[in-house]
């Protein structure tokens, strides 16, 4: 069997976590406290209306209430998230255009290519980890099955024939749908798309069959029987569905883990008073009540950071992701 075991990045996690409390102590530089002197740009890599366009907008409005400055999303889909990061390391490097990545495009993406026109870890500068979004595997309700153990057995017995969406070749649902392939010895059709909103259209419809996506954006559909959820892919049931057993407990997949995770980032010369002001700002509205009410709804859990515990952890987690896709035999074909 083979077993998904992501300790490293885990660690650093818990430690990012318990380092946030550090940013209610920093105290502006002269720098810091004119920042921003005009509208903030956010880039996200997704086409809107898909979970991490929700969170960006959420925390953009937070923002933008701090700073008495528009937060302006811009959604730059396409490439893997490249566009989007290219985009903002061509950006000016003084905190008006930043980066809402995701684990996709910072940790993946360099795993699976390491032919990328950048290295995320010495182009962009970290500022804080957002939020960790456990994955919900969902499927058609016409499809016959009611449990992720039914799923495998009817895989088995047509392999080749079942068909799973993704917001694309290399993104985290797309590696998550391969890694359970993996462990549960089945073949399904992997079936990309730009962007979460279509891919969950089309599942829905009926023209593909299952998908692995963040909760936010499937919960609705959940609710009112447009979609019917299998299992988590985190290590305990989240809250957002505590109905909904994990992977592991259901299908016996001993230590299977896969959530996604958002990080906000800007080129990598931007000052660091500026990114010690943001990383403030950010850790304050993610600890807002209304912002954790907001977000746990959805089933994203906030997970504020400092910069350098965002670093960590972001290295943990391409470390984690190399050793998977070697050992899987995963690839972009």
């Amino acid at each position: 069997m083979y077993r998904i075991v992501r300790r490293g990045s885990m660690a650093a996690l818990a430690g990012c976590v318990s380092l946030a409390g550090l940013a209610a102590t920093w105290v502006p530089s002269a720098g810091a406290q004119t920042f921003p002197t005009r509208p903030v740009r956010m880039v996200v890599h997704f086409p809107p209306g898909g979970p991490t366009d929700f969170v960006a907008r959420a925390l953009g409005q937070k923002l933008s209430e701090t700073w008495k400055q528009q937060v302006i999303i811009e959604n730059r889909p396409g490439a893997g998230g490249v566009i989007g990061v290219e985009m903002v390391l061509r950006s000016a490097a003084d905190g008006h255009t930043l980066l809402f990545g995701t684990s996709g495009s910072l940790a993946l993406a360099p795993a699976l290519t390491p032919k990328l026109p950048y290295d995320v870890f010495t182009d962009l500068a970290p500022i804080t980890l957002v939020v960790v979004n456990p994955q919900i595997l969902v499927v058609h309700p016409l499809l016959p099955v009611k449990t992720l153990p039914e799923l495998i057995k009817l895989a088995k017995s047509r392999p080749g024939q079942i068909n799973y969406a993704s917001v694309g070749p290399g993104s985290p649902n797309h590696m998550g749908m391969e890694l359970l392939k993996s462990m549960a010895g089945i073949d399904m059709v992997h079936i990309p798309y730009k962007g979460t909103a279509p891919a969950i259209t089309d599942v829905i419809s009926g023209q593909v069959s299952l998908l692995f996506n963040s909760m936010p954006s499937v919960l609705q559909h959940i609710k009112s029987g447009r979609l019917r959820a299998l299992a988590v892919g985190s290590a305990k049931r989240s809250p957002a569905a505590p109905d909904v057993p994990t992977v592991s407990e259901t299908a016996g997949l001993k230590d299977f883990q896969y959530t996604t995770w958002y990080a906000l980032h800007a080129p990598a010369a931007t000052p660091k008073e500026v990114i010690a002001r943001i990383n403030a700002d950010a850790v304050k509205a993610l600890g807002q009540p209304d912002m954790a009410e907001l977000l746990a709804s959805q089933g994203a859990e906030p997970a504020p950071s400092t910069p350098d515990g965002l670093a960590k952890f972001m290295r943990a987690e391409y470390e984690d992701w190399r050793k998977v896709i070697k050992a899987a035999n995963l690839s972009l074909q």
